[in-house]
């Protein structure tokens, strides 16, 4: 039987070794500094575990740098200016929600739209970047079974809304307010990597203010749910439905021991072909078993549009 597992792939090596590089530019101007830090990345990187998903390489790495560097968080500047670029556009994308007939069908694609904001995987950060996402979450069809999502949003009493990057955030939030923020709690990354959103970011969102605000207790780029916290567990574990944003979350959870449903763009051709569409698409992706009354989670196909 084929294995279905997410596993790292040799094609995400160069792309590990490009985020590398780009927090060391962030750490400093020093190019001394930035190979040094290449080449400990390097030495490191020949013993990893590549039956891991990549996020979990990533992991690693970026906690190699902070020892090498002592900096924290270096993409918190990085973070700031993207929630700003995105709340300057909350107004204008909340017009056009408003005149939208099916109001929860653009929230998601919008949602989708937001996962542009990624300077882990081929993202754009830029305003003409994320502008053009917009226009493509309206214009273009949604990859995957919304009536189904649909379905599952009306009769869940609880959601677990999993966040993905900062700037992203904002974007969730347009969902989030057609979910219905009552029912709605928010889980961001434990600690700073890359530009994932943490809870300072879900503060400059306004999120604190409508919805319950966790944090999952992990610096992973994604879930992994053997280091995640157990309030978070929790959490995962009962609601109702649970919804994650992000490729990370993709390859992290893709294989959970309950159903999530799964909001990205296929900005990788790996994850593309995994999802079984288009790079570039705007992704609705299903995943885990399904729940038989009165019997728990029974396994089924793990991804599925």
């Amino acid at each position: 039987m084929e294995d279905k597992k997410m596993k790292t792939s040799l094609d995400c090596i160069p792309c590990l070794f490009r985020q590398a590089l780009d927090s060391a530019r962030m750490f400093s101007a020093d190019p001394a500094l930035h190979e040094r830090i290449l080449r400990d990345v390097l030495g490191w990187c020949k013993d990893m575990d590549m039956s891991k998903p990549a996020p979990v390489m990533g992991q690693r790495i970026h906690r190699r740098l902070r020892e090498i560097t002592g900096v924290e968080d270096p993409y918190r500047s990085a973070k700031a200016r993207q929630n700003r670029l995105a709340m300057s556009m909350l107004p204008g994308l909340r017009d056009i929600i408003r005149s939208e007939r099916n109001r929860l069908s653009l929230a998601v694609r919008l949602a989708i739209a937001g996962n542009i904001i990624d300077m882990g995987a081929a993202g754009d950060t830029t305003l003409s970047g994320v502008r053009k996402a917009v226009r493509q979450a309206v214009k273009e069809p949604l990859m995957g079974n919304f009536p189904a999502f649909n379905r599952a949003v009306k009769r869940s009493a609880s959601i677990l809304y999993i966040s993905d990057n900062a700037g992203e955030i904002v974007f969730d939030r347009l969902l989030i307010e057609e979910l219905g923020p009552q029912r709605v709690t928010l889980a961001v990354r434990g600690f700073p990597v890359l530009n994932d959103a943490v809870m300072a970011d879900a503060r400059a969102a306004g999120l604190h203010k409508i919805v319950k605000v966790i944090d999952n207790g992990s610096d992973a780029p994604g879930t992994v749910l053997e280091e995640t916290s157990p309030g978070f567990n929790a959490v995962f574990k009962n609601a109702d439905l649970v919804i994650a944003k992000g490729q990370g979350n993709f390859e992290t959870l893709s294989e959970s021991p309950r159903p999530v449903y799964f909001l990205f763009k296929a900005k990788c051709p790996l994850i593309a072909s995994r999802a079984g569409v288009q790079l570039g698409a705007q992704v609705l992706a299903r995943s885990g078993p399904i729940k038989i009354k009165n019997q728990g989670w029974i396994k089924k196909q793990s991804v599925r549009r």
